[in-house]
């Protein structure tokens, strides 16, 4: 996956199948006219890579030129068609072979048709490294096809999204916004902070801490989190309607994630239905829940030696500690239960270099 300004793009066509596509078109082409020298007219910007790898499997006389023509801004097709490069050379009474990254609608296509008829060739065709033939209109022949897509937008190998990703050696396609909803569990130590950071980053998602919003909002003095802090301040339980308003307010202030990540929310089964219920008038769901799994005495250790930079001192009484794993054992049990009734609960070795942890949850996500 790679982000190019505020999109997020997943491989589509790798660089050795590009090639065996440039390489059939270029051996289609000399068995038509290696006989003569044809002028090879590439349509920039974007088929600027493949007229240069066509013609390294040319290995014929020809000539070569460009023009320059545009429809698209952004991700879409303007639907104008402007000439911002004409072609120069005198190509009179010449066999003309037009090179076009890609051919969708066919707007393009019908310019360069018009530029062509008027000009006196001996006769131009017309080839197309990528061809989106469920959306082309058929209104002319296309000559020379690479490979047949569907009807994507793609970025790589000399395609731009707002000039981004021509340099890209392989082609990538728009991943289609999908929303994906993940609760993080762990054992304190367990780095569920430290992954939900990268993971965070990766697929464009939102980590809501409840901790954090709880922090936030009774700093802030906020509503709701006044009315936290008058439960905890009398030793009482903050409801379940509080903590998940707060969570209601921060997705709403998110609209364009990807997702969330739910980081100490729900810690019951009660808590994990409303959850469900909040999602469900979003039209949201939770897709999965990831464990991170690992040895209690591998996690005292890590927190003892955490207690020794932090100066937290939960982190540094091991009796404590054990106490924190036991009450998270208790809580987690039902909730493990609860998802994997909907076969939505994962497990993930969370034993580790930081990165082989990342790849790991990683997996569990693009199955999703």
């Amino acid at each position: 996956m790679i982000k190019l300004h505020d999109s997020y793009f997943k491989p589509f066509i790798n660089q050795a199948d590009i090639q065996e596509a440039v390489k059939k078109i270029a051996e289609q082409i000399a068995d038509d006219y290696k006989d003569e020298t044809p002028i090879f007219v590439g349509v920039l910007n974007g088929a600027f890579m493949f007229v240069a790898d066509l013609l390294k499997y040319y290995e014929h006389p020809c000539e070569v030129t460009f023009v320059k023509l545009s429809s698209y801004q952004g991700l879409t097709s303007t639907g104008i068609v402007e000439t911002l490069l004409d072609v120069s050379e005198d190509i009179a009474n010449r066999s003309v072979i037009i090179l076009e990254d890609i051919i969708d609608t066919g707007r393009t296509l019908q310019q360069l048709v018009h530029l062509f008829s008027n000009s006196n060739v001996k006769e131009f065709k017309i080839a197309s490294l990528f061809f989106k033939s469920d959306v082309y209109n058929g209104e002319y022949a296309i000559d020379y096809i690479g490979i047949n897509i569907p009807d994507k937008f793609i970025v790589g190998y000399g395609l731009d999204y707002n000039e981004l990703g021509r340099n890209l050696k392989e082609v990538y396609q728009l991943n289609q916004k999908h929303m994906i909803n993940l609760v993080l569990f762990g054992k304190p130590g367990a780095g569920k902070g430290t992954q939900a950071e990268f993971l965070k980053d990766k697929y464009n998602l939102k980590h809501i801490s409840t901790g954090d919003l709880f922090r936030f909002n009774i700093k802030n003095n906020t509503e709701l989190g006044v009315l936290a802090k008058s439960y905890i301040d009398k030793g009482d339980l903050v409801p379940d309607e509080v903590t998940i308003k707060m969570l209601q307010d921060d997705v709403a202030k998110n609209p364009d994630a990807s997702g969330f990540i739910f980081d100490g929310f729900p810690r019951t089964t009660a808590q994990a239905e409303a959850l469900d219920a909040f999602l469900a008038t979003k039209d949201m769901k939770i897709d999965a829940t990831i464990a991170l799994e690992a040895n209690d005495e591998v996690l005292i250790q890590r927190l003892l030696e955490r207690g020794k930079i932090s100066g937290r001192t939960d982190d540094q009484d091991e009796e404590k500690i054990r106490n924190r794993f036991d009450e998270y054992n208790e809580k987690t049990a039902p909730l493990k239960d609860f998802y994997e009734a909907q076969g939505k609960f994962h497990s993930v070795n969370g034993i580790g270099e930081i990165d082989e942890i990342t790849l790991r949850l990683g997996k569990v996500i693009e199955e999703l």
